[in-house]
């Protein structure tokens, strides 16, 4: 092999394990209609695949508009044995969600039901900023 070619594999070795490294584990939760008006747009419609931000996260608007890869990891409660779909979703930072506990998020229904059972009410999740 190359040695342009070996540098190429480190790099995309390196920016793979970048990426996973970022992970942040938390909780989900979802929250219902109607999705506007929302802390960072007011009225202005940004879909349904979205998500309100603990205070940390959301940083007083400076999280506005980013978007992360959420994905259930497993339940938290006895509820819902295997709420998870196997499925990841991606959504944007639209609203702060104020009851949230420091490693949690609220989803939009529609998000929430993207990767996992709406009856599990609350999982466990990883997600990472995309």
């Amino acid at each position: 092999m190359g040695s342009m070619t070996r540098v190429f594999v480190v790099i995309a070795m390196v920016a793979c394990l970048t990426s996973v490294a970022h992970a942040i584990a938390g909780q989900a939760t979802f929250y219902t209609p109607p999705y506007i008006p929302s802390s960072c747009f007011g009225n202005q419609n940004r879909g349904n695949m979205i998500l309100a931000a603990n205070r940390g996260l959301f940083a007083n608007r400076a999280a506005c508009g980013t978007r992360y890869r959420v994905t259930c990891k497993g339940r938290t409660n006895l509820g819902v044995p295997q709420p998870c779909t196997g499925k990841s979703v991606d959504v944007t930072v639209v609203d702060l969600c104020p009851g949230c506990a420091s490693n949690q998020v609220d989803l939009s229904q529609e998000a929430f039901a993207v990767i996992a059972n709406r009856d599990a009410g609350r999982i466990n999740i990883e997600y990472n900023r995309i």
